[in-house]
């Protein structure tokens, strides 16, 4: 059978609502290329960025839980200005006493339902760096101004254009307690034993970033907004207990000083395994937190070529590691985790690291550093290059729901996933949220549905958005929105770009065109610091597909997708055939409605007055306008001669033809994927690109020219479009039902696992 064929658009009047133009080309929006970054969304050729050096010497005060720390940062101006000063970030101002955070926090009396509610509020800590000094190599104090969570140093001469300069900086400040009043690190107390654990982050004053799109990045940090930072080289010596394990970005330098004979040899054993080996045991790590040793010891790091740089550390740890094998290296994967992460942790952890380095190298760029770690903490997930804090608790009999095997599952696989967005591929959080959450994000959805068949992903499928972007325009932010002004983050940031980039792989350009157009990017800007115009550019340079219209709808706007089916019409070819034609109208004759008065006086009207006179009907009352004559098939004849073999072919063809009119309801254009059923049962699939918008984005009407009769038509039957109304999507209407609930039911506190155990307590008596 042929296969079906789509008429050329019939064209309806323009409406204002068209003079939208989704599809006028991206020029104000994004910024005009130059030579640091050229249209085709790649570095220029004077691109540049700059470097920052850090040695540091840090001390963990267990009894106070202080932490101290010494700096030499050397920085190297690479940009083509020269600098008049250098802006430091102070990420841990954040939580001081003149903070801006607290002051623009919004606040409702109904937030306040408990004593806790208020006692938290009320709750004070000194928080936020104490900066002692800061000096040059040599020892003289340096000019400097703390703005909030900024330092601007003042330099005495300006740092020239591919120049250095080292300075000093002495610190320190109180760790927050995470259970008491949250944040991205910190630390949780054990009191079963009166034990810490700590995961360190944004914990050492850093450089700011400097570059051709906004000079310096020096935005304050008010919380949510995350962080922007330079590439460069680390060496970090971390004093801690003597007992303690530390977990941390970068290799271990003095593994003989830290590590005893033992622990060292499985982490051999682990180098060449292929599956988790564990380095500390649950039992050793239960009698290294019930005896508490004295005494300290130092690890030592190094880092080449991150961002940024964090650690965890505790007696509680225990730590298994595997090997990883991908094209051009071997990475370390670990995991750091107390007992109370037992059993998941043990199970899963270093494997969904392994997974996660293997599947994001396959479709961005391949993982770059030696160690891939993943650290248990409550409630936290938080990302670093080449370590990463993450939640997903077990209950304390060690059973665990669903949803927390699935919670913990997905969040190793995005914090993991960080290492690639923004860790190696290095966005401005600060700036623009979506460009490592939201790419993160789809990345994380692809890699989970390698991981487990049918893993059922929060994130990344079309229809999953629909609620979202259905919703109250007033709450709901473009993509392209600021960090710190984003309202729903969660659906804004993370789920909607994902959504968005899932669609673009399914439906817009195809798995393949799209996979290489993102490999590019990752590529291209792979330890550089990519805007979203790069990434814009990038995906269509790549690729030969015209996207414009897509980010200005989904990245643009808070329009969402609705279309609609709106009218089916049904035509058939004349075949000229007076047998045919006359038989096809007999047949729509008889089988029409018929109006009742006319049934009723068949058996009411006894006779008719033509039924008893037969002079009454004359030569229109005895013709049967159905039966065909010699005259209908000598004009046939004739008119079969007029004409080609061809065309008699496509009269007799039995062609059926539907127009078809759709609507866009909600001001995304979209693909129309038309499922067609035909009256033998079997299904057909068009479907017709985005650009059949391009003239009139909000009415279109478009003619199917099928081999057979449908029974029905669908659109948008495999939910790749994110449509929020599936009401209006098919011919004839059908409506999706809506299911309610006649009695709301209190949610059993008991996990499956919990109810098993007490079935087998109950089968065993």
């Amino acid at each position: 059978m042929k296969q079906l064929i789509a008429l050329a658009i019939l064209s309806l009047p323009l409406t204002g609502l068209s003079q939208q133009n989704k599809f006028a080309q991206l020029g104000q929006e994004l910024p005009t290329p130059n030579e640091y970054r050229n249209a085709a969304g790649a570095p220029g050729h004077n691109y540049y960025q700059q470097k920052a050096d850090y040695k540091i010497e840090a001390r963990i005060d267990d009894d106070k839980q202080i932490l101290s720390g010494e700096e030499t940062i050397t920085y190297t101006n690479n940009s083509p200005d020269q600098l008049e000063y250098l802006w430091i970030q102070l990420d841990q101002n954040m939580r001081a006493d003149d903070s801006d955070t607290k002051l623009i926090s919004v606040d409702r009396m109904e937030n306040f339902r408990s004593v806790d509610d208020v006692r938290k509020k009320l709750f004070y800590f000194d928080g936020g760096f104490k900066i002692d000094e800061v000096t040059t190599t040599s020892g003289q104090k340096m000019s400097y101004a703390i703005n909030k969570t900024m330092m601007r140093i003042n330099l005495e001469k300006p740092l020239a254009s591919n120049s250095s300069i080292s300075f000093n900086i002495k610190w320190w400040y109180n760790i927050n307690d995470r259970m008491e009043i949250g944040g991205r690190s910190g630390y949780e107390h054990f009191e079963e034993n009166d034990n810490y654990l700590y995961t360190i982050a944004q914990w050492f004053p850093r450089m700011c970033v400097y570059n051709d799109v906004e000079g310096w990045q020096n935005k304050q940090f008010l919380g949510r907004g995350e962080f922007t930072l330079p590439f460069g080289d680390y060496e970090v010596s971390i004093t801690v207990p003597s007992d303690h394990v530390v977990g941390c970005t970068g290799e271990l330098q003095n593994p003989s000083n830290v590590m005893s004979s033992q622990q060292r040899s499985r982490m051999k054993q682990a180098m060449k395994s292929d599956k988790p080996v564990l380095i500390i045991t649950q039992e050793e790590a239960e009698e290294a937190e019930k005896k508490k040793a004295t005494g300290e010891k130092t690890w030592i790091f190094k880092a080449k070529n991150v961002r940024d740089f964090a650690f965890a550390s505790s007696r509680k740890f225990m730590w298994d590691a595997q090997a990883v094998k991908l094209d051009n290296r071997t990475v370390l994967a670990m995991s750091y985790y107390p007992k109370e992460g037992n059993p998941l942790w043990e199970r899963y952890s270093t494997k969904l690291v392994a997974h996660t380095i293997k599947t994001y190298s396959k479709y961005s760029c391949e993982y770059p550093y030696p160690v891939a770690i993943s650290v248990h903490s409550k409630w936290i997930g938080m990302e670093y290059p080449m370590i990463c804090f993450n939640g997903g608790r077990p209950e304390a009999d060690g059973t665990y729901s669903e949803r927390t095997k699935y919670g913990m599952w997905g969040v190793i696989i995005h914090e993991v996933g960080h290492n690639f967005f923004p860790m190696i591929i290095n966005s401005d959080e600060r700036q623009w949220t979506w460009m490592d959450e939201g790419l993160n994000t789809f990345v994380q959805y692809l890699t989970e549905q390698e991981w487990e068949r049918g893993y059922p992903s929060r994130r990344g499928p079309a229809y999953l958005i629909a609620d979202y972007m259905r919703g109250d325009k007033d709450y709901i932010s473009p993509i392209m929105t600021n960090s710190e002004s984003i309202w729903q983050f969660g659906n804004n940031a993370y789920g909607k770009p994902a959504t968005a980039l899932n669609i673009l792989r399914e439906t817009i350009m195809g798995r393949e065109l799209f996979d290489y157009a993102f490999k590019t990017y990752c590529e291209r800007w792979k330890f550089k610091h990519p805007t979203p115009a790069d990434f814009f550019r990038t995906m269509e340079d790549a690729s030969a597909v015209d996207l414009d219209w897509f980010w200005r709808a989904w990245f643009y706007t808070t329009d969402h997708v609705e279309i609609s089916v709106d009218e089916v019409n049904w035509f058939q070819l004349n075949t000229m055939n007076p047998e045919t034609e006359k038989a096809v109208a007999k047949k729509v004759n008889d089988e029409k409605d018929q109006f009742i008065g006319d049934t009723r006086n068949k058996t009411l009207v006894k006779e008719t007055v033509n039924e008893l006179d037969d002079d009454i009907d004359d030569f229109y009352g005895k013709r049967d306008i159905y039966a065909v004559d010699a005259l209908d098939k000598k004009e046939y004849g004739e008119f079969k001669e007029k004409m080609s073999d061809e065309e008699m072919e496509l009269l007799n063809s039995g062609k059926q033809f539907y127009e078809v009119s759709f609507s866009n309801n909600g001001g995304i254009p979209m693909p129309l994927i038309v499922e067609f059923t035909y009256i033998d049962g079997t299904k057909e699939v068009v479907r017709i690109p985005a650009e059949i918008w391009k003239r009139d984005e909000i009415k279109v009407s478009k003619v199917f020219i099928l081999d057979k009769e449908i029974l029905s038509l669908r659109l948008d039957p495999f939910l790749e479009t994110a449509d929020t109304d599936l009401n209006n999507n098919t011919w004839p209407a059908k409506r999706q039902p809506t299911r309610f609930d006649l009695f709301k039911e209190q949610r059993s506190r008991e996990n499956p696992m919990q109810r098993q155990k007490r079935l087998e307590e109950l089968n065993n008596q």
